[in-house]
């Protein structure tokens, strides 16, 4: 289990989330849409519940500015240190919950670079 990769996966998923100017989003709110989804990235087994693919939905929607996504990678990417996610759930969690992302999943991320 590579934690850049499960890094990266959640920096992607917080790329879902920004957009614009000065961030409406902070970590609380982040980590309370994607606390349905610890136990599968933890684990990696099964599919992604329907409350984490709802949290995921509802953050990759409130992060409607750059400063929202910048933000929002910013917690993801402070949180995966805590929660050590399965890589390959971590990588695939967006199109587990059939949330297409624009932007590719990369361990070197760098949040301030989300526009």
């Amino acid at each position: 289990m590579k934690p850049c990769i499960a890094i990266s996966a959640l920096l992607f998923l917080s790329l879902l989330i920004f957009h614009n100017s000065e961030a409406a989003i902070d970590c609380n709110t982040v980590m309370k849409d994607v606390a349905p989804c610890i136990s599968y990235l933890k684990s990696g087994n099964g599919s992604p519940s329907t409350a984490c693919c709802s949290g995921v939905s509802t953050l990759a929607s409130a992060a409607s500015t750059t400063a929202d996504r910048r933000a929002a990678c910013s917690c993801l990417k402070s949180a995966v240190s805590k929660i050590n996610p399965n890589v390959a759930a971590a990588k695939g969690l967006a199109g587990s919950c059939g949330i297409g992302l624009p932007y590719a999943v990369s361990p070197n991320l760098d949040c301030s670079s989300i526009s």
